[in-house]
């Protein structure tokens, strides 16, 4: 009966609900309340879900395809969901788990990402203009031709991670870890980058590499 209410639009406030492996494809969820809710492997493709509540909720291996995912996800588990071609702009991501989520083409300009778990992710070519990435995990990920630029990284664990050709003119990586790191012909001008830890890390072609 849920999901049929849920889909019909009828109530909005499901905190906590158990959803599991349901349905809920081509849905219109706009502001819809599912903070805590066990979402592990559910359909959400396609769906609106602008301005919903999904803090702590856990989407573990969740499709999430083409979704409106410009909502509150606050601490949330994303561990292997399918986040491919959604819209996560100024979406809410402090502290959600990414560990093994696709995000091919998904859009993340603005978003808060502080203190996220990115851990190994492939963000090749994705969009995190001014993104809030402070303190987050990116250790191994693969950002080749991203867009960080305005980002904000202070602090971010950035080892070995892949960030050739990246874009991070006017990006903020004070005290960042870049130890290891892939910085192969990216762009840095504007970048600042004091007290990084640049130790073993590529920077050839790079603005830092005249610096050095």
């Amino acid at each position: 009966m849920t999901v049929e209410t849920i889909r019909a639009g009828q109530e909005k406030h499901f905190p906590g609900v158990d959803l599991e492996d349901e349905d809920l494809a081509n849905c219109q969820l706009e502001r819809i309340n599912l903070a805590g809710a066990n979402l592990v492997g559910a359909d959400f493709s396609c769906s609106n879900l602008k301005g919903a509540r999904l803090d702590g909720a856990n989407l573990l291996g969740a499709n999430l395809k083409l979704a409106d995912l410009r909502a509150n996800l606050l601490g949330a588990n994303l561990m292997q969901a399918d986040l491919s071609n959604a819209d996560l702009r100024g979406s809410n991501l402090r502290g959600a788990n990414l560990m093994g989520a696709k995000v091919s083409q998904a859009s993340l300009s603005g978003a808060f990402l502080s203190g996220a778990n990115l851990t190994g992710v492939n963000l090749k070519g994705v969009d995190l203009r001014g993104t809030d990435l402070r303190g987050v995990n990116l250790n191994s990920a693969n950002l080749k031709g991203a867009n960080l630029s305005q980002a904000d990284l202070q602090g971010a664990n950035l080892s070995d991670t892949n960030l050739e050709e990246a874009d991070l003119r006017g990006a903020d990586l004070r005290g960042a870890n870049l130890s290891g790191a892939n910085l192969l012909c990216a762009e840095l001008d504007g970048s600042n980058v004091d007290g990084a830890n640049l130790e073993r890390a590529c920077i050839l072609g790079t603005a830092i590499a005249s610096l050095q």
